[in-house]
């Protein structure tokens, strides 16, 4: 079929059909199924994505049933504005029509039902498939990936190579953005594997994705010596290593290749400059991090949320809670519940109290209607810290009468290519007891370096004992007990964290780190921790 890419000829096309179906009263005609389906494809891929139903819809009063390939390109036009409403109602044409087994209608369902984020739709389209090809298994694992589902889309991929679909460029990319989620370094290692195999590694979006991904899976030299190896660098290559090299501490190397790109020429887009903030941030370098932002109109870039967001928390985190909050208070956009979080905690850690409680009042009375579970959970943490658990017991009630559910923290550890996930407190692994029995030895051998609990830290209201045993229960130390137990003398321990470490954990990993001569790495919200013989890459400063 031939493609019609302008959108003012499909508006043409589309004035020539209706005039032609109101002279003649026939709309039958071979010419006009492949004249409309023209313009359907056309109004799907352009701006105005909507317009392909409406004169969809316009037609239908005259027209015949439509064929396979106007379903696939209306069910198109939902994907791209996420209209899963519509998408459904074409599902049940598509059956109506006697297209329930044509796979290129299902693929495109796959699609339109991952693009609206609800992947177990797609997944009984894709699960009733007769015969599955590259893009049904490429769309079910991106769409996967999108919804944050990593574990499942490793699963698809197991799957896939089971019954002998090879990837494309597209596949391994969202497979790489998995293995990076989640932490899975032996199946990133052996997609880069495939892709060298397959000639695919040269592509520079997949080269970007296996820098990103060997940065986030804890490898950055790794990661280094691919961006090294690339012929053509492009801004997503030079981000992807920014950030990567940020994420570690590796600051000062962040910047100067961010002043690199720069100077070879590659302009910088608004992630660029998101990674480069984020490298002051993690340092504390305030003169530096205004230097950059200021630069932003140099390059063209108007600032977003995230990068007033990563000033603010600049600021706020060296302590420059006057000017954090002044910066905030004169954003020209309305700042979002992740910067009055940022500043709210900023305050409470430098002691300022008083301000904490005012700031947290003013969110309240601006957030009335927030579902943002971290912003109660935080403010709950504040009072609890302050002692007044009567507040944060009305916090608490204010989300269970919202319905709103704190997000339940967990660590990962990968031990010969399996992962295994932990929460707080967990004894549903096989190997709870040993994993147990560990951490009491690790607690033991600890004290002898001066280890003190600090108890503080549980913001419960419960005796000191029991907040202790809290503590020497959370996720990260029961990963790194089962990896001591796991590994070999020696090895390097990875665990991915989903929410930011405590200040206890961070003090028992880097003891831990020296007692059993171990490099410990807990990548958590924010960053990577490298811990080695005592001491954290971030110098106590995250």
């Amino acid at each position: 079929m031939a493609d019609v890419y302008s959108l003012g000829h499909a508006m043409q096309l589309h004035a020539l059909i209706i005039k032609t179906r109101n002279s003649h009263h026939h709309y039958s005609s071979p010419g006009h199924s492949f004249a409309t389906n023209a313009v359907v494809r056309a109004y799907a891929r352009s701006e105005r994505p909507r317009d392909a139903l409406l004169f969809f819809l316009h037609l239908q009063q005259h027209a015949p049933l439509p064929d396979h390939f106007t379903v696939t390109f209306l069910l198109a036009s939902c994907a791209r504005r996420c209209a899963a409403s519509e998408g459904r109602q074409l599902h049940a044409l598509a059956h109506k029509c006697g297209f329930k087994a044509d796979r290129h209608v299902q693929n495109s369902l796959i699609h339109m039902y991952c693009s609206c984020g609800q992947v177990d739709q797609a997944a009984k389209v894709f699960d009733g498939m007769a015969n599955r090809d590259v893009v049904s298994w490429t769309s079910m694992i991106g769409g996967a990936v999108e919804v944050n589902r990593p574990l499942y889309a490793l699963r698809l991929f197991d799957s896939m190579q089971s019954d002998g679909v090879t990837p494309n460029d597209v596949t391994v990319m969202s497979v790489l953005g998995a293995c990076a989620e989640v932490g899975s370094l032996s199946v990133g290692r052996r997609v880069h594997q495939m892709t060298v195999q397959a000639r695919l590694d040269s592509k520079p979006k997949v080269a970007t994705s296996l820098i990103d991904m060997y940065a986030k899976c804890g490898c950055i030299v790794c990661a280094e010596r691919l961006f090294e190896q690339m012929g053509n660098k492009d801004v997503y290559a030079w981000t992807a290593m920014i950030s990567g090299l940020a994420s570690h501490g590796r600051c000062d190397d962040a910047l100067s290749l961010f002043h690199q790109m720069v100077d070879v020429g590659v302009q910088p887009n608004e992630r660029t400059v998101t990674a480069a903030l984020c490298a002051c941030r993690s340092a504390g370098w305030v003169t530096e991090g205004y230097r950059i932002y200021n630069y932003m109109h140099r390059y063209g870039l108007r600032p977003k949320i995230q990068h007033y967001g990563c000033m603010v928390d600049l600021l706020a985190r060296a302590g420059h809670l006057d000017e954090a909050e002044g910066f905030l208070r004169r954003m020209p956009i309305e700042p979002d519940s992740v910067l009055w979080r940022t500043l709210i905690w900023a305050s409470r850690l430098h002691g300022e109290h008083d301000r904490a409680e005012r700031l947290m009042t003013e969110w309240q009375q601006l957030e009335v209607n927030t579902t943002d579970s971290g912003s109660y959970v935080l403010i709950g943490n504040i009072y609890a810290s302050m002692g007044d658990w009567g507040k944060k017991a009305r916090i608490r009630e204010s989300m269970a009468s919202k319905n709103i559910n704190k997000l339940p923290g967990y660590s990962r550890i990968e031990v010969d290519g399996v992962l295994h996930e932990f929460e707080a407190g967990d004894s549903g692994h096989p190997e709870a007891h040993k994993i147990y029995e560990k951490i009491n030895e690790m607690m033991e051998k600890i004290k002898s370096e001066g280890y003190h609990p600090k108890a503080s830290e549980v913001l419960l209201d419960m005796e000191d004992n029991k907040k202790v045993l809290q503590l020497h229960h959370h996720s990260e130390r029961l990963a790194v007990a089962f990896g001591l137990l796991s590994t070999n003398p020696g090895e390097k321990i990875l665990v991915v964290k989903n929410l930011r470490s405590c200040e206890d954990c961070h003090t028992v990993m880097k003891l831990v780190s020296k007692v059993y001569d171990r490099e410990i790495t807990v990548r958590d919200r924010i960053r990577f921790h490298h811990f080695i013989n005592g001491s954290c890459s971030c110098r106590d400063f995250w």
